[in-house]
């Protein structure tokens, strides 16, 4: 009877093994499946402060004039840089400025850039604006 026992003795192991394995693989799959969505969330956190940063620049300009401030732009979005260009306006936007305000940042080794453009009354508009620095 203890020598049927012996002939089987290392199937426990072998199993062992297997399980050990499969368990490894499965947790190194949850591991890159959660970096991948990190990735991606963070992306999408850059891109939502780039349209926010950008929308707010437009409204300054529509409801005020002028662009917000430099200091006040790096004390709300610290790590995004942005750019305003303006041009007149042409056909039925005639006696219009159009302005376009680009903001960018980085998430990871990504770059994200948001574009926003807005038809603002020339008469709003003041000369600070028109250089195209905020």
């Amino acid at each position: 009877m203890l020598d049927r026992n012996k002939k089987y003795g290392g199937f426990l192991f072998t199993e062992l093994i297997v399980a050990l394995a499969v368990l490894g693989i499965l947790l190194l799959g949850l591991t890159l499946s959660l970096h991948g969505l990190a990735k991606f969330n963070r992306y999408q956190l850059v891109r939502q402060r780039c349209i926010a940063a950008a929308q707010a620049q437009l409204d300054s300009l529509s409801v005020t004039g002028r662009p917000i401030s430099n200091e006040d732009f790096k004390r709300l979005w610290p790590k995004l840089n942005v750019s305003i260009q303006q041009s007149e306006g042409t056909g039925r936007w005639d006696g219009m400025k159009l302005v376009k305000v680009t903001t960018a940042g980085r998430s990871f080794r990504n770059e994200v850039k948001v574009q926003h453009t807005r038809y603002v009354l020339r008469d709003l508009f003041c000369t600070t604006a028109q250089d195209g620095n905020p």
